[in-house]
Parts: C-alpha cells; sequence; structure tokens
C-alpha cells in the first residue's frame, strides 16, 4: 500500500495504468475515498494512468489535527505529484475533490492540463450550516449525518434500484474518522473561491446533477460561464453522478479530456 508523507501528513494513493499514458488525478469528495471512483476505472484505464488518493482525513491516509483548508488540500495534490514526478496533469475532482481542482486551476495551473469539476462549487453552503454539522458530528459521530447525506447524494429512485452501490457508499462514510470530517468541513466551509474562476485557464468540464440539493445546477453553472470556454453537462443525477449515472459520466469524462 504505497503512501507519500509530506507537510505534516501521510497520504494514501494508488497507482494504475499504462505507462506513458497522460497522467490523470482522481480526488474524493467528503466523507469517501479513493474509491468512490471504482464506477469510472474501467473505462479510464483504457486512455490514462490514473493516480487516485485518499484526501487527508480519510481512508488510509492520516487524519493530523484540523482544521484544514483548500490550500492544504491543494498542495496536498501538488507534494503528490512531486512525489510521483509527474510535471502536469489532467485533475478530476467532485464535491470538496471538484474544489480542490477549482483551488489548483487558480493558484497551480502549471500542474494543471485539463479540469473536470463535478458536483461542485466555488462556495459551497453557508458557514451556520457547515457550524451545525460539524458540531453533530463531534458530538454524535459521523454516522448521526449519513441518512441525511445518502439522501442528498443519490435519488429516492436510484437507492431503491440500486440498494447494493448505496450501501458501499455508505459504508466509506461511516468508516470516515470523525477527526478527519470535521477538519474537512472547516475546509470547504471556508472555502470562496469565486472572485478567482475567471483566472483558471486550463480546458475546464463541468458535470452537474439535475437533482443536486447540495451544489445544485445553477451553482455549477455558474462555475463553467466564469471560467472561459469551459463546457458544461447537466447528468439527470443527485450529488454523486459518477455513481448515479456512472457510464454517461465516464463517457463524457473520457471524451473532455481526450478531445483534441
Amino acid at each position: 500500500m504505497p503512501f507519500m508523507k509530506a507537510a505534516g501528513v501521510r497520504l494514501h494513493y494508488q497507482v494504475e495504468g499504462r505507462e506513458g499514458a497522460p497522467w490523470l488525478v482522481l480526488s474524493n469528495s467528503l466523507g469517501t475515498t479513493l474509491e468512490m471512483w471504482a464506477p469510472q476505472m474501467p473505462a479510464l484505464l483504457e486512455h490514462f494512468r490514473v493516480v487516485r488518493y485518499d484526501t487527508r482525513g480519510h481512508g488510509e491516509s492520516s487524519a493530523p489535527a484540523g482544521p484544514y483548508s483548500i490550500s492544504q488540500l491543494g498542495n496536498d495534490v501538488v507534494a503528490l505529484l512531486d512525489h510521483l514526478g509527474i510535471a502536469r496533469a489532467h485533475f478530476c475532482g467532485l464535491s470538496m475533490g471538484g474544489m480542490t481542482g477549482i483551488w489548483l486551476g487558480i493558484h497551480q495551473p502549471q500542474r494543471i492540463d485539463r479540469l473536470v469539476l463535478c458536483n461542485t462549487a466555488a462556495q459551497i453552503g453557508s458557514a451556520d450550516t457547515w457550524n451545525t454539522r460539524i458540531e453533530k458530528v463531534k458530538q454524535e459521530g459521523v454516522g448521526a449525518v449519513v441518512p441525511t447525506v445518502i439522501d442528498r447524494w443519490f435519488t429516492s429512485d436510484f437507492q431503491r434500484a440500486a440498494p447494493e452501490q448505496v450501501n458501499i457508499v455508505r459504508d466509506m462514510l461511516l468508516r470516515t474518522s470523525p477527526e478527519g470530517y470535521v477538519a474537512n468541513c472547516a475546509a470547504v466551509r471556508d472555502m470562496d473561491e469565486r472572485a478567482g474562476l475567471g483566472r483558471i485557464t486550463a480546458p475546464t468540464l463541468v458535470i452537474a446533477g439535475k437533482f443536486d440539493t447540495s451544489t445544485p445546477p445553477g451553482d455549477g453553472k455558474f462555475v463553467a460561464d466564469s471560467i472561459p470556454d469551459a463546457r458544461f453537462v447537466e447528468l439527470n443525477t443527485a450529488h454523486l453522478s459518477n455513481w448515479e449515472a456512472a457510464e454517461e459520466f465516464s463517457s463524457n469524462v473520457v471524451n473532455f479530456l481526450r478531445r483534441d
């Protein structure tokens, strides 16, 4: 199990795919692990050398004392690229991972080839909402927020049709370190990069979910409209669009990253 140690954190990562293929980094949402990208891996590995990692505070990565910031999460990616000797890579992130991608596109443009921002925004929710969630998890554990989170992440139709897949994601949530979860909640709470979106120069695809209440389509459209020449796609999903419309999601990502 490979790890990278830098800036007081130990990051767990995996590298898969054909040597010499274009590099693609995948960044998970709050409360999941690198396994959240399992539905995409068969399609992505046909074309890319894929780096997945557990964001600090998640999975097998360490959970140093928080709160965290989006700049920390972004610099973790830069350190991982340096560790692997990668000068530039495509980047795809969902929700918190998408916020990390926004930060990288603004502040580390020399490291990013193409950018895919999924079910995300340059600012998500209010400070009060995040503080309430942080206190609930501190007092009652991650399990206390799981039912609400699952209902935001998946439509009721998908929950009925694919309970096994929903359970896989639920288990990821339940295994998340409470300390890591609340530290990352703070990073999401405190990020507001709306004013910087116009500085992103990487070719960008924004994916939104029609029924996403966490990051509504309007938030994604704002991101796409603010980034020069960005493309916008809306899928018939809630927040975890890569699970609920896995094939369509994968096709959009592959076609965009391979576009001349």
